[in-house]
């Protein structure tokens, strides 16, 4: 079923519940997956952790996309990865923050606002450059070394390469069969060592504690540390680069939309006494972010459009799978999933979904909440992070970085979309979450004069 799945999966998995319902097992990528449609089932699939686990299935994904062998077998270790997490909420976010509008301001101070003229790029791999450089330096700090240009480059260039081939590596092709991807997963691993590592200034907190903990449980020089920065890195990185192209594609194709947003982002600043001028001198703090809701519906949209993240279970052993109407037996070993891009794209739940509408979740000025099905409130309508345990612990770092790279983009530049032609998502990272575009896109940006 893999071709016709990959090739449309909404039109696929429609097709089979209009023959089986909202429950039905499919044979697929040498896995038999029981797909759970309705969205009022998701609380019985999430709510049993011990007979259907994420953590196991994630522990082995992580062995093989990035060689972090020691999960497999330590539950302390992974007990000890989850609690620092935690470092990416509350005051240590605010931290990061802070840090981030500092990295943000230097990098376009001293490259994008000197492009006072028209400049072109595609948008995707402007998207990757930029959003690569600050995350990495938001997290792990700055590099010290002379040629820190040449490095910060020429690791964003493989990073790349390596996110280009991931769906290869948690398939289940035998690493040894892919030599290539095998060589780039070892190239980055040693630009991320425990040593080099150290070597940066500035590192976050969550960081310094994953660097403190991981030395509690392998020798100073065991590659696999930096088998475990990789998977971090990916993580902060893998959706946020797609997400990011898709918002800036949106918007660029809607004037309507990048009005909307100036007219809130210049509200904002007069309201709180800020002004425009040459060079970065706007600041926001997490709750101001939070508070614009034109800002936070146009993400909330291009999440809902271009996720197409499933969460998925594994089932420990042979169990009866009771749901509302229904009981179903599932074997050990074969996997439950979620698939929230049928809610996303539910005409009774969005109107004209394949519809880009940067205020459908604005209602009366504030933030719109509430959705149905079948007249019954959905208590999850948009879900490109997951749910439950699996819930991606990154998300608020993400879309903070989204907002503050939009509202400078919006208010220190004049933006242009080039091609005309509208472009589809690629679903060959289906199941992995935010799809690349399935063609390449140009714009044009120039720095906005203030002379007047």
């Amino acid at each position: 079923m893999a071709l016709k799945f990959f090739k449309d999966p909404l039109t696929f998995l429609k097709t089979l519940q209009r023959q089986h319902g909202d429950t039905f097992t499919v044979f697929l990528v040498g896995k038999y997956i029981t797909f759970v449609l309705n969205p009022f089932q998701y609380q019985y699939v999430t709510k049993n952790p011990k007979q259907l686990s994420f953590e196991k299935f994630s522990r082995r994904l992580s062995a093989k996309a990035f060689s972090v062998k020691k999960l497999l077998s330590d539950d302390d270790l992974n007990e000890d990865i989850h609690r620092a997490y935690l470092l990416l909420q509350g005051k240590p976010l605010d931290a990061l923050l802070e840090t981030m509008i500092q990295e943000v301001k230097e990098i376009f101070e001293s490259q994008l606002l000197k492009n006072t003229d028209w400049n072109t790029e595609r948008i995707f791999a402007f998207c990757s450059s930029l959003v690569f450089e600050i995350t990495f330096a938001t997290l792990y700090g700055k590099i010290l070394a002379g040629n820190k240009k040449q490095i910060i480059s020429e690791l964003r260039d493989d990073f790349l390469k390596f996110d280009d081939i991931f769906p290869y590596l948690v398939s289940d092709i035998p690493i040894q069969l892919l030599r290539n991807e095998e060589s780039m997963q070892k190239k980055i691993i040693k630009c991320l060592t425990s040593e080099k590592v150290a070597q940066m200034q500035g590192q976050s907190e969550i960081v310094q504690e994953r660097q403190d903990m991981l030395k509690r449980y392998y020798r100073h020089d065991d590659s696999e540390i930096g088998a475990h920065h990789l998977g971090f890195l990916w993580a902060s990185l893998a959706n946020t680069i797609p997400a990011m192209f898709w918002a800036v594609y949106y918007i660029l194709r809607h004037p309507e939309a990048m009005e909307a947003l100036r007219d809130e982002i210049d509200s904002f600043l007069q309201s709180t006494g800020q002004k425009k001028g040459p060079g970065i001198s706007v600041h926001f703090t997490r709750e101001q972010l939070d508070s614009l809701v034109c800002l936070e519906s146009t993400i909330l949209e291009v999440l809902r459009l271009c996720s197409y993240s499933s969460i998925i279970r594994e089932v420990q052993e042979d169990m009866d799978f009771n749901l509302e109407s229904k009981s179903y037996s599932l074997r050990k070993g074969d996997f439950v999933a979620l698939f929230p891009p049928m809610i996303h794209n539910d005409p009774e739940i969005f109107d004209a979904p394949k519809e880009f509408r940067f205020d459908r979740f604005i209602e009366d000025g504030k933030k719109k909440t509430t959705f149905f099905k079948g007249g019954k409130k959905l208590k999850s309508f948009v879900m490109p992070f997951g749910l439950g345990t699996s819930k991606c612990p990154g998300r608020y770092f993400a879309v903070n970085e989204m907002k503050l790279l939009l509202i400078m983009f919006l208010t220190y530049f004049d933006l242009e979309i080039i091609d005309r032609k509208p472009i589809g998502l690629n679903h060959s990272r289906m199941f992995l979450g935010i799809q690349h575009p399935d063609s390449a896109v140009s714009f044009r940006y120039k720095a906005k004069s203030w002379r007047s």
